[in-house]
């Protein structure tokens, strides 16, 4: 027998109303310009791995 997972169905108004809580509970949610990463790269040298011989 194969057991089927349930998923979760979200809609918009879950959506809104979850938006709305982490707004209301002092979330802050930022804007990024289209093409831009949200990842923050690390600063420094990069690591160097020595090579076989």
């Amino acid at each position: 027998m194969s057991k089927k997972l349930a998923k979760d169905s979200v809609t918009t108004a879950s959506i809104e109303e979850q938006t709305a809580a982490f707004l209301k509970s002092g979330g802050a949610i930022d804007y990024i310009v289209k093409g831009k990463s949200g990842q923050i790269l690390p600063t420094g040298a990069k690591p160097v791995s020595p090579k076989k011989t």
